[in-house]
């Protein structure tokens, strides 16, 4: 989240819509009202804390720069936005797409500006029920960051590790909060986002090991489990440097970690060999191994040209037993994180999302207002399908509005903070249903640019059975067909080829979209 909502809002503007191509590197600076577009060609090479810091260095008042590093001007399909030294919009190649318009930067400079809501004092009693409740279910996600997660994950057979080839990784304890937090192994500072109370962000310097002295923003759960237990890699120094990277490369750090593993378990199996990584020795856990090829990608120079289409792409350049390594939905995206083999919620919300990514979760947060209750087995492949429809629309009206997933406890608090800060009236089901039309909105944006039902899949390894570790032999591909089907007829769409129903869209207020289904047959 950073503070870039917050300054952009004090400078007069709601949202930012940027068209066309600019001739030359330029950035993007709002403040006062105003929206200027600045010469960038002088920052051009750098990463995103040297953008950063150039920017702000030239600047008399506070302000949140989000630029793209070397990877978005090389146009890298997974290429992020980052900014707030550590906030990164990192799915989907949205750096690329600023890369494409040689747009470097967007600037928001703070002005004092006061915004007024329609009910202050009912918000501020909002957002202090709001804190209550995340403090009340993740108490220990203040002191101990998200990487209080890795070792409970772990113990549920839900940590990536060694590219989905087994589950075992004996030293997850070394990246749980207990050793990434302890000051005699870094020194954290407080790196919170604006106005946050839970405060979980710092930033961290390495206190020993090879890294000692290196500082940087310190990994969520999910940088820390791409730079560690997916690449097979054992020093939680080197995780912070290697997950620091990507944000300053400006590459996601999931693809990142998907990517690596990748080349790993292809060089180990022979797959790859050392000149086809311009003589890197791509071992499982060679950190510096690691990040020569993140800077190769970041640059698309040699070998790394072929892995900055991404794991599905370049799995496919390679041919052969290479696309049984990949670990991918059948779209192209890599999962977050986890080892969704272990979620099956996640997995069939990433495979089957408009986003390339969870859509419904984190989990299914279910919404007790509109009576809906927790799936009973996270393992019955059509109560989960039918779960994660049942809650579709959530997460995307949160992602709409601009709030912290973290803080996202109690649905009912997030629409009373809307009503108080807007002046609306809504109840949970008309705010679940704002979700639903950006839901069925980006489905058939999707269908006519391609997207076929056989799609809607994971990979080989993706899906693949769990071999050792508390969930051996699990596997969710035998119920794919029918846990797809089911999914799709929860939803309002077509049970066989999941596009959205004309009542479906009509219901939602989308009735606009209906003659485009009679073009797509």
């Amino acid at each position: 989240m950073g503070f870039f909502g917050a300054y952009l809002k004090f400078a007069g503007f709601d949202g930012i819509v940027v068209h066309g191509k600019a001739k030359k590197w330029s950035y993007l600076y709002v403040h006062d009202g105003k929206a200027e577009i600045c010469n960038a060609e002088h920052l051009v090479g750098k990463t995103t804390w040297e953008v950063e810091d150039t920017i702000k260095a030239g600047l008399t008042k506070q302000a949140s720069v989000y630029s793209i590093g070397p990877a978005g001007e090389h146009l890298v399909r997974f290429a992020c936005i980052a900014g707030d030294h550590g906030h990164v919009a990192a799915h989907n190649g949205m750096g690329a797409v600023m890369g494409s318009k040689n747009l470097k930067a967007i600037v928001a400079e703070r002005a004092q500006t006061k915004i007024s809501v329609a009910d202050p004092d009912r918000l501020v009693a909002v957002a202090k029920a709001i804190y209550d409740t995340t403090y009340n279910m993740m108490p220990g996600l203040s002191a101990g960051g998200t990487a209080a997660g890795f070792p409970i994950l772990y113990k549920f057979g839900q940590v990536p590790v060694k590219n989905y080839t087994t589950n075992i990784f004996p030293e997850f304890e070394k990246f749980g909060a207990g050793f990434i937090r302890d000051q005699e192994h870094f020194k954290n500072t407080p790196s919170s986002c604006w106005a946050c109370r839970v405060a979980h962000c710092r930033t961290t310097e390495v206190l020993e090991g090879p890294y000692k002295g290196y500082v940087g923003d310190e990994p969520e759960y999910e940088g820390l489990a791409a730079m560690s237990s997916v690449i097979g890699q054992t020093d939680p120094g080197a995780a912070v440097m290697l997950g620091d990277m990507t944000d300053r490369l400006g590459i996601d750090v999931n693809e990142s970690g998907y990517m690596l593993g990748f080349i790993m378990e292809c060089y180990e199996k022979g797959i790859l060999k050392k000149e086809d990584l311009d003589g890197i020795e791509m071992t499982w856990g060679n950190a510096e191994g690691a990040l020569a090829i993140m800077k190769k990608i970041a640059h698309r120079e040699g070998c790394g040209n072929i892995f900055a289409e991404g794991v599905k792409r370049a799995a496919e350049k390679i041919g052969g037993e290479a696309l049984n390594c990949a670990v991918t939905t059948m779209k192209g995206a890599t999962p977050r994180g986890h080892d969704h083999r272990a979620r099956w919620s996640e997995l069939v919300d990433t495979c089957l999302s408009n986003t390339g990514t969870v859509e419904a979760g984190p989990g299914v947060a279910v919404i007790k207002e509109l009576g809906m209750t927790p799936p009973k087995d996270p393992f019955d492949a059509m109560e989960v399908s039918m779960k994660n429809a049942e809650v579709s629309g959530r997460r995307i009206l949160e992602d709409s509005l601009a709030i912290c997933i973290l803080t996202s406890q109690d649905f009912q608090l997030e629409v009373d903070a809307l009503n108080a800060a807007t002046g609306f009236d809504y109840s949970p089901q008309e705010a679940i249903d704002v979700g639903r039309r950006a839901v069925n909105t980006m489905r058939m944006f999707n269908f006519r640019h391609g997207l076929k039902k056989e799609m809607e899949a994971p990979s080989s390894r993706y899906g693949s059975v769990i071999t050792d570790g508390p969930l051996a032999g699990k596997t969710i591909m035998p119920h794919w067909d029918e846990l797809r089907s089911n999914y799709y007829t929860h939803m309002g769409w077509d049970g066989d080829t999941g596009k959205p129903l004309p009542e479906t869209l009509e219901k939602l207020g989308l009735g606009q979209l209906i003659p485009d289904l009679q073009k797509l047959g």
